[in-house]
C-alpha cells in the first residue's frame, strides 16, 4: 500500500517514514505543507493519507483543510489525521465527510507506541477507524446537550459502540469489558438492527455504526 505523509516537523516527519515503512507501506511523498500534500495526492493517487492538522502558513487548520479535499476528491484515498491537542471541531469535520474510505483521527503522542499505531494506519488504510480515545470522549461531549439519536441502545451497547469508534477489535473490546467475544458479537449486531444498517460487509457497517454514533445522525 502507498502512502504520502504532510508534517512540517522534519524530526517526526523522518520517524513517521520509518514507521510506515515498517508498516509494509511504500512512502511515495512527504511534504511538510498542505499545499504539497494535495499535490502529492493528486500525482501519486496513494491508499493513505497522513496528515498533521496544523501546518504552515498559519498554523491553524491546514491540514484538516486539505484533508477534506482528499475526501472530496480523492475518494480512494484514507485519511488519517494527527494532532498535538484533541480538538473535536476538526473531528467533526473528519467524520461528516463521508466518502466511503478509511478515517483516522489520533493525538500525536500515541505514534510513540509503534505496534498500536501501525495498528491503526493498517486499520485506516484498509476502510476502518482509528479515533483517539479523547477525541471520542470530546465528540460525545459535543453530543451531550442536544436529543439522543441512539436512545435505543442500552449502556453497554453505547459502551462496545464507543470501543468500536476507538477502532478496537472484538477481542480487544471482549478484553477491555471483561466479557467473551460471542457477548461482544451479539451486541454488535443489536447495535447494527437497532441503528437500522442494512446487511452489508461487516466492516462498513462497523463504519456506519462509529459514524453515527459520533456525528450525532439520527
Amino acid at each position: 500500500m502507498r502512502a504520502v505523509i504532510a508534517e512540517d516537523s522534519v524530526l517526526l516527519r523522518i520517524g513517521l517514514v520509518k514507521v510506515l515503512e515498517m508498516a509494509g507501506f511504500e512512502v511515495c511523498a512527504e511534504t511538510g505543507d498542505a499545499e504539497g500534500l494535495l499535490a502529492a495526492v493528486e500525482e501519486h493517487r496513494p491508499d493513505l493519507a497522513l496528515v498533521d492538522v496544523r501546518m504552515p502558513p498559519g498554523f491553524t487548520d491546514e491540514g484538516v483543510r486539505a484533508a477534506l479535499v482528499i475526501r472530496s476528491q480523492s475518494p480512494g484515498t484514507a485519511v488519517l489525521l494527527l494532532s498535538q491537542f484533541v480538538e473535536e471541531r476538526y473531528a467533526a469535520d473528519l467524520l461528516s465527510s463521508q466518502n466511503g474510505a478509511g478515517i483516522g483521527y489520533l493525538l500525536k503522542q500515541r505514534v510513540a507506541d509503534v505496534e498500536e499505531f501501525i495498528d491503526a494506519l493498517r486499520r485506516v488504510a484498509g476502510g476502518g477507524t482509528a479515533l483517539d480515545p479523547q477525541v471520542v470522549a470530546q465528540l460525545l461531549l459535543r453530543r451531550g446537550g442536544g436529543p439522543d439519536p441512539l436512545e435505543r441502545l442500552t449502556p453497554r451497547e453505547r459502551e462496545v459502540l464507543a470501543l468500536m469508534a476507538e477502532g478496537r477489535s472484538n477481542a480487544a473490546i471482549a478484553d477491555g469489558l471483561v466479557v467473551s467475544e460471542s457477548a461482544v458479537a451479539k451486541h454488535i449486531n443489536n447495535i447494527f438492527a437497532k441503528l437500522d444498517l442494512p446487511p452489508a460487509a461487516e466492516a462498513h457497517r462497523r463504519v456506519l455504526a462509529v459514524l453515527r454514533f459520533l456525528d450525532g445522525t439520527p
